[in-house]
């Protein structure tokens, strides 16, 4: 997998995922990617194009398949900061901020059970 495609992203954006891969240590050629038929809404662009992306890392396992927008060039940088964020998640788990993410959301949740089972128990 080549890193040097002009992606339609913001420059930013592009400059901030290269700095997340250079910093995880992950070698762009050891990336599988294969590019598959869309499905679902879209109509024509969607289904008859291979904008669908599957990216595949075998050192640790992880396949990603993203499909949000009708341009190949969208989907792959997304697949990218997916797996990057994946391989974060497992690699490094203090500085990723999707699990930070998470786990805030797991304590807003847990204060309002606590909230209501003190509500309810009055």
């Amino acid at each position: 997998m080549k890193l040097n495609e002009m992606f339609d992203i913001s420059p930013g954006k592009i400059a901030a995922l290269k700095e997340k891969i250079e910093r995880l240590k992950i070698d762009p050629a050891d990336i599988e990617e294969q590019f598959t038929r869309g499905s679902g809404k879209g109509g024509q662009k969607i289904n008859k194009t291979a904008n669908c992306v599957r990216l595949n890392y075998p050192k640790l396992g992880i396949q990603v398949r993203v499909q949000k927008d009708r341009r190949r060039s969208i989907n792959r940088f997304l697949a990218l900061r997916e797996l990057a964020d994946k391989i974060e998640m497992q690699v490094s788990p203090e500085t990723s901020q999707r699990l930070m993410e998470f786990e805030k959301i797991r304590r807003r949740k847990l204060k309002h059970r606590q909230r209501v089972k003190i509500k309810y128990n009055q």
